[in-house]
């Protein structure tokens, strides 16, 4: 019995086999590095939402309506799901809440 038994030498050392043509997820490096995910349960897409309104600190939500942060991400892309309204509401939670209670910090506890 040899390898090629076993595994196709071409398929064990070609790139081009079925898994190489998937189409590979781009990942949003700079959003996942943002202080922003330092807040529990955060989903990346409302991190990169905020970073593109100029929002990079958690400071910077201190104080900021939920309903007014979504209009202006709905103003740069307007087919917004309405599901991030929840994070942004519990972000705005965390960042003026220095002690968070872990319960308030999901984004099911934030919708309407």
């Amino acid at each position: 019995m040899s390898i090629n038994d076993i595994i196709p030498f071409d398929q064990l050392f070609s790139s081009n086999d079925a898994n190489s043509k998937k189409k590979r997820k781009k990942i949003d490096h700079a959003a996942l590095a943002s202080p922003l995910m330092r807040i529990p349960k955060m989903d990346v897409h409302v991190a990169r939402d905020l970073i593109d309104i100029g929002i990079k600190e958690l400071y910077e939500i201190q104080g900021r309506s939920a309903e007014s942060l979504f209009e202006e991400i709905k103003k740069m892309r307007s087919a917004t799901p309405i599901y991030r309204l929840s994070y942004l509401r519990m972000a705005i939670y965390f960042a003026e809440n220095e002690n968070a209670d872990p319960k308030m910090l999901h984004p099911s506890i934030w919708v309407d």
